[in-house]
């Protein structure tokens, strides 16, 4: 699966014009604060807080093109509705290293 989907990248470059840049960096930044909050959750044990930040993490990599860090972020919300609470530390492990693979390809983009 492709990191980011290239294609609602350049759309959002267009509708942003000289704005993309900042988009990006609020995007790392609100990115940031999401995986501390995935990591004070996902170390708890329940599950609606864990289901809240992880399908609030997956609608932001959405829309802005990060395809993988969505779908393993949808793969946590999923485990959370479940009451599955098993390996979530591994799964936030991935998601980390997906969002630093992502924010690298981001930043050469700005």
């Amino acid at each position: 699966m492709e990191h980011l989907d290239y294609e609602t990248l350049n759309t959002l470059r267009q509708v942003m014009e000289d704005d993309f840049g900042l988009l990006i960096d609020t995007f790392i930044q609100d990115s940031n604060d999401r995986i501390l909050i995935l990591r004070e959750v996902v170390s708890g044990t329940e599950a609606d807080p864990i289901r809240r930040a992880a399908h609030s993490f997956k609608g932001s990599s959405s829309n802005i093109g990060a395809l993988r860090l969505m779908t393993l972020c949808l793969s946590l919300e999923k485990k959370a509705m479940a009451n599955n609470f098993e390996q979530l530390e591994r799964d936030l492990v991935e998601i980390e290293q997906e969002f630093a693979h992502v924010q690298e390809l981001l930043r050469a983009l700005d």
